[in-house]
């Protein structure tokens, strides 16, 4: 087991009367999940520091992808303490199984704190599987399994036949204009449906970014959605796809919320599962986009790095684990960004809603620049599946 912690802070300048501190810690420090019955990770809360009144904090356990019940026993209370150096223990169970599985995080979390003050908030909790049989790096890269206990397949597209499902996606075609030239990047491809730019092979979709000059534009790619047709609120989603790279390749996995229409970007949010600028081909990006109207436009988001290794050798699966007020990104598994209702500095929150799909590779554009000399043509994203769990 892993942790992270995270503090509360007073403000500076703030007058704050003299508390007493509540400090959180977990032990053991490291633990993998068994194979049958249960492990006992231990939570000690203790107190510090001259006790005025009797001190309390309520605590509880947030599911990540690691699931109350399936995977750990969820806790939820009140603790009180009377006296300084007081400390309390709480015992959290972890559910063992012989299911193939990555590792997965939880959290712990103390909150609404009485005549006392938190140095740590919360704690994230990794749980390291230790099934044999699960060995998800091939020399093809990292697979995630078919199904989750306590999670349902809602929708998948393995894109298998020869043409993209009519009935999930939409071909978005031009350069964004007359609405949004450049699709508001200032990107420099024009979008198509050829199969020289986006097909079905061998059991993968190809998105392809060419330099062929179309349409007055001196390269092509393409930009396909599920809008109106494949639209989710919460999950785990989880996208199997090897990236294309180089000076000017912009490719992304991302969704938009499908009120878009109704009240624009970035009102409607953006949830950018996956974003990789070409000349910096061993790291990709999550992160999160809203705000009220675009004089409000805030984001935030987390590089991620996988060894130093360029995105283009192997797949990778991008992911999130998306639950009311709270988004988590991940990579392989491995959790990298946390973004939730507390961080939107004043403007409203967007992720309670349904969202919509988009995957391409744009080619220019504010973020990456254009492309040069040492740009290699033709560039694919190379997409095995998508996959989107929701909970039982």
């Amino acid at each position: 087991l892993s942790l992270l912690a995270w503090g509360c802070k007073k403000s500076e300048g703030e007058e704050q009367p003299l508390l007493p501190t509540l400090t959180l810690t977990a032990q053991p420090a490291s633990l993998q999940e068994g194979d049958q019955d249960f492990d006992t990770l231990r939570i000690e809360v203790g107190l510090s520091g001259a006790v005025q009144d009797a001190a309390s904090v309520s605590y509880r356990t947030l599911e990540g992808s690691a699931l109350a019940s399936l995977d750990f026993q969820p806790l939820e209370g009140t603790l009180t303490f009377a006296a300084d150096g007081e400390t309390q223990t709480l015992n959290l169970l972890i559910v063992g199984d012989t299911i193939r599985e990555g590792d997965e995080f939880f959290f712990f979390e103390l909150f609404d704190p009485q005549n006392a003050e938190l140095s740590t908030a919360r704690l994230e909790l990794r749980i390291h599987d230790n099934t044999d049989a699960f060995i998800p790096f091939g020399p093809e890269g990292y697979e995630t399994p078919p199904a989750y206990p306590g999670w349902t397949l809602t929708w998948q597209d393995e894109f298998e036949g020869s043409e993209l499902d009519p009935q999930s996606w939409t071909f978005e075609i031009g350069n964004g204009c007359p609405d949004v030239c450049g699709w508001g990047n200032n990107e420099l491809e024009w979008y198509t449906d050829r199969p020289q730019n986006v097909r079905l092979e061998n059991g993968t979709l190809i998105i392809e970014a060419r330099n062929d000059n179309w349409q007055g534009h001196p390269y092509t790619s393409a930009r396909i959605k599920t809008q109106g047709k494949r639209e989710f609120q919460y999950g785990r989603i989880d996208i199997r796809a090897k990236l294309p790279t180089g000076q000017g390749i912009w490719p992304a996995l991302w969704m938009l919320g499908s009120n878009i229409e109704q009240v624009g970007w970035p009102a409607c949010g953006e949830i950018d599962i996956m974003e990789l600028v070409g000349h910096i081909p061993w790291v990709t990006h999550g992160t999160a986009h809203w705000g009220r109207d675009v004089a409000n436009h805030h984001f935030q988001g987390e590089p991620y790095s996988y060894n130093g290794e360029p995105f283009d050798e192997r797949f990778h699966v991008f992911s999130i684990i998306w639950l009311q007020d709270r988004i988590t990104w991940m990579v392989d598994d491995v959790a990298f960004f946390e973004f939730d209702n507390r961080k939107t500095q004043g403007q409203p929150y967007p992720f309670n809603q349904p969202f919509f799909f988009i995957f391409n590779v744009a080619v220019g554009g504010n973020w990456p620049g254009p492309p040069d000399s040492s740009t290699v043509f033709p560039q694919q994203m190379v997409v095995d599946y998508v996959r989107v769990f929701q909970k039982n």
